[in-house]
């Protein structure tokens, strides 16, 4: 047994069925994938047990790589940080991603993830549920916002289902969340990539203002009727459109 480490934000998932649900929502034509934060194994049994996926996992605990290379030997563990891992160099090709991801780095693993978009055709993952609820989150949801935006520029999202406390040891003091990510058919967005996150995050910051209030600072001497709206109004491509609108009439500033 491993003992969950608090400054890790583990918390082990114990539920062998919502284990396996997780597996199951996988992309049947996935080929190679990499598990994060395996803990003592409870998703990479059923995921070696498909016997269809090239997999590796990458573990930063020392103590649960000890007790994985005892039960899977056969199994290529990557001791390391996965924030500070080159994630090419584990998989030259394109890869998922699966994992119970700790609580206190998952949106640092969605950004990070998000470097290598277009290695990374999938992510299947278990997040805070209010984090999940935040990625997955439409236009005019209250929990719409700058993750919100920036991920679903490159992915499609799917809230898959809600995963309750009693089921990990120890018990989080929140609700769990599976959501799902698959690649668009986007590669780059057709607008300056550094002036879009800078338009949602000035905007957001702010996001009970009106765009024109928002990011005032950005807005050339002109109307644009997206202005008169609230950031968590906008969908991607909206965003998009204002982003190409500013970049053009900059110089009028």
């Amino acid at each position: 047994m491993v003992k969950a480490k608090k400054h890790l934000g583990q918390h082990f998932l114990t539920d062998k069925k919502i284990a396996q649900n997780i597996v199951d929502n996988l992309d049947k034509t996935t080929k190679n994938v990499l598990e994060i934060g395996p803990g003592m194994g409870v998703l990479t049994d059923p995921l070696l047990k498909t016997n269809k996926y090239s997999l590796k996992v990458i573990e930063i605990d020392t103590e649960s790589v000890t007790y994985l290379e005892n039960k899977y030997p056969e199994l290529e563990i990557i001791s390391a940080d996965f924030l500070k891992s080159d994630l090419q160099k584990i998989f030259p090709e394109t890869f998922s991603v699966i994992g119970n991801f700790p609580y206190n780095i998952s949106s640092q693993i969605l950004f990070k993830i998000l470097d290598y978009k277009n290695h990374i055709p999938e992510v299947v993952g278990m997040f805070q549920k209010e984090v999940a609820e935040r990625v997955a989150s439409k236009p005019g949801n209250k929990k719409y916002g700058i993750i919100s935006v920036i991920l679903q520029a490159y992915y499609d999202i799917e809230y898959l289902f809600t995963v309750e406390p009693d089921v990990f040891n120890p018990p989080p003091k929140v609700q769990s969340a599976v959501i799902r990510l698959r690649r668009n058919n986007i590669d780059h967005l057709d607008c300056d990539e550094k002036l879009f996150i800078r338009v949602i995050k000035t905007a957001f910051n702010q996001r009970r203002k009106t765009m024109r209030n928002s990011i005032k600072q950005l807005i050339p001497n002109k109307n644009h009727p997206l202005l008169s709206e609230r950031p968590e109004q906008l969908t991607v491509q909206q965003f998009i459109d204002l982003t190409n609108w500013l970049d053009k009439n900059k110089q009028e500033k």
